[in-house]
C-alpha cells in the first residue's frame, strides 16, 4: 500500500512537467524541465505544510529557475527561509547567511515584479528590523534604500525603525546632530503625508509619530543651545520663510525648556504674520506673558479671541484667562471687561468668572467721599453671591471674601449723612469700571 502511495505521488509530480512541455518553456530557463520538476515538488510539499521536505526542493528550484518563472518562488521562499532562521536560531553563522537570502528574495521580488515592489521592500525593512540586531549601519542603510525607492509608499513602521537606527548611529558617533535632525523632519513629514486606509491604520500612524517624537526627546540628540546655533543663522537669513519658521517652532518645542528665547518668539511671530490663526495668536500671548511683555501679551490674546477660527467655548476660556492675567498685572478694567463676557458664553465658567469679578471689585481703590470710597465693596459682594449660586464648589471661597468685604461697608449713620439709605439703587463708577448695586450698611 505504501508503495502505491509513493508511486501516485511521483506521478502527480511528473504530470505538471508533461503539461508545461507543451507550452512555451522559455520562462523556466535553460533547464526548464528540472525547473518545473522542483517547482512542482516543493509546491506540493508546501501545500501539505510539509516544510522540511519543501525546503530542499525549493532550494533546488531557486538555484535552477529564473526569478521570473513564478512570484511564489520568492513569496513562499521567504516563508520557508524564515522558518529556517527560527529553526537555526542558536547558530548565528547559519542565520546570517539565511538573513542575506531572505533580504535578497525581497530585492528580487521588487525588481522582477514591480507591481509588488512596495510590499516587497517594506517586507525587507521589516525583516531587517527583526533579524539584524548588531549592525546599526547596515540596518540604517537598508531603511534608507527602501525609503529612497518607495517614497510615499513607505510604511509607518519603516520610518520609525529608520529613525531609531539613526539615533543608534548618532550614539555611536557615526551620524551628526544635523543629520539626525534632518532625518527626524523628513520621517515626520512622510508620516503626516500617509493617507490611512482605515481607522486602525490611522491610529497606528499616530502611535508611530508619537514614538518618533518621544525617541527624539529621550535621545537628547540636540540640546537647546545646539538648535539655537543651528537655526538662528537660518532664520536671520530668511525671516519671512514660513516653512522654516514652522520647522523651528516644531524643533524647539521638542527640546526641553527651549521655547523661552527670541528665536522661538520670532519664528512664531512669522507664522502668525504669514498665516494668522487663533491658535497662533494664543501661543504668542503665552510667549509674551512668560517674558513679561504685558502689552504684547494682551494684544495677541485679544486678537485670538476676535478671530473667527475659534469657537465660543474657546473664546470664553481665553477671556477668562485674559481676565486673570490682566488682574495680576494691574489692569483691573480690562480684566473686568473680559470676565464680564464669560458667563453668557460658557455657563461652566460663570462661577469662576463671577468670583474673579468680585475679587477685582474688592481689590480696587475708589475715590470720593467716605461712602463713595467703599461703595465698590457692595459690587464685590454682589458678584461673590452670584459666584456662589453659579458654582457650589466655590462657596467656601466666596463666603470668606464676603465676610472680609462686608466689614468695610459704611455704617448706616455715616451713609445717612451723605443721603445714602439701605436698599436704594446705587451706581458705582470706579477705575474704568461701572456697575449698579444696592446700598448696604453696617448697623
Amino acid at each position: 500500500m505504501k508503495k502505491l502511495v509513493l508511486l501516485a505521488f511521483s506521478l502527480m509530480m511528473i504530470l505538471p512537467v508533461a503539461r508545461v512541455s507543451a507550452q512555451d518553456m522559455s520562462k523556466y530557463g535553460e533547464n526548464a524541465a528540472e525547473c518545473v520538476k522542483y517547482l512542482s515538488y516543493y509546491t506540493e510539499y508546501y501545500k501539505q505544510k510539509n516544510y522540511d521536505d519543501a525546503i530542499p526542493n525549493w532550494r533546488q528550484a531557486y538555484i535552477i529557475c529564473p526569478p521570473t518563472c513564478s512570484q511564489n518562488l520568492l513569496i513562499q521562499g521567504s516563508d520557508l527561509v524564515s522558518r529556517l532562521i527560527a529553526k537555526n536560531a542558536k547558530n548565528p553563522v547559519v542565520v546570517a547567511g539565511l538573513v542575506d537570502t531572505l533580504l535578497t528574495l525581497q530585492d528580487q521580488r521588487a525588481q522582477y515584479y514591480p507591481k509588488y515592489a512596495a510590499t516587497a521592500l517594506n517586507n525587507k525593512a521589516t525583516y531587517a528590523a527583526k533579524y539584524i540586531k548588531d549592525d546599526a549601519q547596515r540596518v540604517y542603510d537598508i531603511y534608507e534604500g527602501v525609503i529612497a525607492a518607495l517614497g510615499a509608499d513607505t510604511k509607518a513602521s519603516v520610518l520609525f525603525n529608520d529613525f531609531k537606527a539613526a539615533v543608534d548611529l548618532y550614539g555611536a558617533g557615526k551620524l551628526g546632530t544635523e543629520d539626525v535632525l534632518n532625518l527626524y523632519q523628513r520621517d515626520i513629514e512622510m508620516l503626516n503625508a500617509i493617507t490611512p486606509a482605515s481607522d486602525v491604520e490611522k491610529q497606528q500612524i499616530a502611535d508611530f509619530r508619537t514614538s518618533i517624537e518621544n525617541l527624539f526627546i529621550s535621545s537628547k540628540v540636540a540640546s537647546c543651545d545646539d538648535l539655537l546655533a543651528l537655526y538662528g543663522p537660518r532664520y536671520e537669513a530668511n525671516p519671512n520663510d514660513l516653512a522654516l519658521a514652522t520647522n523651528i517652532v516644531k524643533m524647539l518645542s521638542l527640546s526641553e525648556d527651549c521655547n523661552n528665547n527670541d528665536l522661538f518668539l520670532n519664528a512664531v511671530t512669522t507664522m502668525y504674520r504669514i498665516e494668522p490663526s487663533a491658535a497662533a495668536a494664543y501661543y504668542l500671548y503665552k510667549l509674551h506673558s512668560a517674558k513679561g511683555n504685558v502689552n504684547d501679551a494682551v494684544k495677541y490674546m485679544q486678537e485670538a479671541i476676535a478671530r473667527e477660527d475659534s469657537d465660543v467655548a474657546t473664546d470664553a476660556s481665553y477671556l477668562y484667562e485674559l481676565a486673570v492675567y490682566c488682574f495680576k498685572n494691574g489692569r483691573s478694567s480690562t480684566a473686568f471687561e473680559a470676565a464680564s463676557k464669560v458667563p453668557s458664553m460658557d455657563e461652566s465658567l460663570a462661577g469662576k468668572a463671577y468670583l474673579l469679578i468680585g475679587t477685582i471689585w474688592g481689590s480696587t481703590s475708589c475715590g470720593g467721599d467716605e461712602v463713595e470710597k467703599r461703595t465698590h465693596y457692595w459690587v464685590a459682594v454682589d458678584y461673590l453671591n452670584k459666584a456662589k449660586a453659579a458654582d457650589a464648589s466655590l462657596a467656601e471661597d466666596c463666603v470668606r471674601f464676603i465676610n472680609t468685604y462686608t466689614v468695610y461697608f459704611p455704617e448706616a449713620a455715616e451713609a445717612f449723612m451723605y443721603n445714602v439709605i439701605d436698599g436704594q439703587s446705587y451706581r458705582v463708577v470706579c477705575n474704568g469700571m461701572s456697575a449698579t448695586t444696592t446700598v448696604r450698611t453696617r448697623k
